[in-house]
C-alpha cells in the first residue's frame, strides 16, 4: 500500500505531519499553519513581540568596539556593518515598541566589497559569536539551480538550521554569509542564450530566500524528493551578507568617473585616489559588473574593505585577542618555552603575505611554514627563549635559542 503524502508539498504521513484528507487530495498539518498565516497572520507574533521588547540590544559603538578587538582597521566597513546589524536586531526585537505605530521596517542585507583576505568573512563571524547567533557560511560558487548538479541555495537553510542544533526559532534569527558573490555575475549585461546554472539562475534563486519567504527545507540536506520530511523556515528575520573581491569592479568605475582615460581636458587620478577608488561604487556599476538589480535591490548596505598595507599585517599578527602571534607563544608556553618575534621578522612575514596576495588569510600559512621545524624539536626545548630574526624568516638562519643563567646562591 502506497503512503499517503500531501498534494502540496509532497510530504508523506507521520505522526508530527498528520494529512487532511479532501476528494482525491491531502494537505498536510505543516501547509495548514502555513496557510493560515499567510491569510490570517501569525497570532503569536504579538505575544513573542512582548516578551522580546526585554531583550538586550548593543548599540552600534559596541558592536565596533567588539569588532575592533578581531579585526584591525577596516574602520569604515565596520561602522555600516555595526549599524547594519543594530537595526536588523532592533527590527526583530523592538519594531512593535512604538505605540499607535504600525509601520513596517524593512530588512537590510549587506554587500561586503574586498579584497582576499581583508576581513569579510571574520567580521560576520565576530558578530555572530558576539552576539550568540548561528551563523552558515557558504560559497556562491559550489551553488546551482534546483535540478542540476552541485548544491541547491536552499541548502544553505540546512546548514544554518544544523548550526542551530535544529532550533527553527534560533534560525530564524541568524545569520547567512555568501562568500565570492561576485563569481556568479553573469557575463555581460545581456541574458546569456545558453542555461545559466550557476550564474543569474542562481541569482534568482537567491532572491526568494533573502527576501523572506517560507521555504520547505530538508533538515538533512541534500536533494529534495516528495518521499521526505521538510522542516519549514521562515527567512524573513535571518539576516543575509554577501560579499566578493569584485575584480575589475574598479575598472568599471573608473569608466563611469571619466578618470585616467585617453583624450583632452580628463583629470588624472592620483595612485592614492585609485586605491580608495572602490569606495565610490553605485548600483549601477554592480549591474554593469554582472549582478542582476533585483539582488542589488534587496543588498541595502553596503561596505568597502581597503587592501591591507604592511603595517595592517603586523598589527593583525599581533594585536587581536587571537593573534596568531599570541596563540604560537601560547604554544610555546605550554611547553614551557619563550617566544620571541624581532620587530624586522614581523615586518618580513607581512612583506611575503603581501607578495603571495592571500591577504590576512595568508599570514597563518606563512607562520605554520617557518615554525614547523622549531615545533617540531619544541618538547626538548624546556626552559629556553626563541627568538624569530629576520634571517629566520629568509631561512637564511636558525633561530636563536637562549637558555637562561640561573642565578647563584
Amino acid at each position: 500500500m502506497s503512503k499517503k503524502s500531501c498534494s502540496f508539498c509532497h510530504a508523506t504521513e507521520s505522526v508530527e505531519n498528520r494529512l487532511l484528507a479532501g476528494e482525491g487530495v491531502y494537505i498536510c498539518e505543516n501547509c495548514v499553519v502555513s496557510a493560515y498565516k499567510i491569510f490570517f497572520g501569525d497570532e503569536s507574533s504579538e505575544e513573542e513581540s512582548v516578551q522580546e521588547l526585554d531583550m538586550e540590544l548593543f548599540t552600534p559603538k559596541e558592536l565596533k568596539k567588539v569588532l575592533d578587538e578581531y579585526v584591525i582597521g577596516q574602520d569604515e566597513a565596520k561602522k555600516v556593518f555595526a549599524v547594519s546589524v543594530y537595526n536588523h536586531y532592533k527590527r526583530i526585537f523592538k519594531q512593535h515598541s512604538v505605540a499607535g505605530d504600525d509601520t513596517e521596517i524593512q530588512k537590510s542585507n549587506v554587500l561586503f566589497i574586498g579584497p582576499t583576505g581583508s576581513g569579510k568573512t571574520l567580521m560576520a563571524q565576530t558578530l555572530a559569536k558576539f552576539l550568540d547567533v548561528p551563523i552558515a557560511i557558504a560559497d556562491a560558487t559550489s551553488l546551482t539551480e534546483a535540478g542540476y548538479v552541485g548544491e541547491d541555495v536552499e541548502n544553505i537553510l540546512t546548514r544554518l538550521l544544523q548550526v542551530a542544533d535544529g532550533d527553527i526559532k534560533k534560525a530564524e534569527r541568524g545569520i547567512v554569509f555568501i562568500d565570492e558573490i561576485d563569481k556568479i555575475a553573469r557575463l555581460g549585461e545581456n541574458r546569456s542564450i545558453t542555461r545559466d546554472v550557476s550564474g543569474e539562475g542562481v541569482q534568482q534563486a537567491l532572491l526568494k530566500i533573502i527576501e523572506g519567504s517560507q521555504v520547505n527545507i530538508s533538515p538533512k540536506g541534500g536533494r529534495k524528493h516528495p518521499n521526505q520530511e521538510f522542516a519549514q523556515i521562515d527567512t524573513t528575520n535571518i539576516m543575509f551578507i554577501c560579499g566578493g573581491a569584485f575584480d575589475g569592479l574598479e575598472d568599471i568605475i573608473k569608466k563611469r568617473l571619466g578618470g585616467n582615460v585617453l583624450g583632452f581636458g580628463q583629470d588624472k587620478r592620483g595612485k592614492e585616489e585609485n586605491k580608495d577608488i572602490i569606495s565610490l561604487v553605485e548600483p549601477d556599476d554592480l549591474v554593469h559588473y554582472g549582478l542582476i538589480p533585483e539582488l542589488i535591490g534587496r543588498l541595502h548596505a553596503v561596505a568597502t574593505l581597503k587592501q591591507l598595507r604592511k603595517e595592517d599585517m603586523v598589527r593583525i599578527l599581533t594585536e587581536p585577542k587571537n593573534a596568531i602571534i599570541r596563540q604560537y607563544k601560547k604554544l610555546f608556553a605550554i611547553d614551557d618555552v619563550t617566544l620571541t618575534f624581532e620587530k624586522e621578522a614581523l615586518l618580513a612575514i607581512a612583506e611575503l603575505a603581501l607578495k603571495r596576495k592571500t591577504g590576512a588569510r595568508g599570514l597563518r600559512t606563512i607562520m605554520e611554514e617557518i615554525m614547523v621545524d622549531i615545533m617540531y624539536e619544541l618538547p626538548e626545548l624546556a626552559g629556553y627563549e626563541v627568538i624569530i630574526t629576520k634571517d629566520v624568516i629568509s631561512k637564511e638562519a636558525r633561530p636563536i635559542y637562549k637558555k637562561p643563567h640561573k642565578k647563584s646562591a
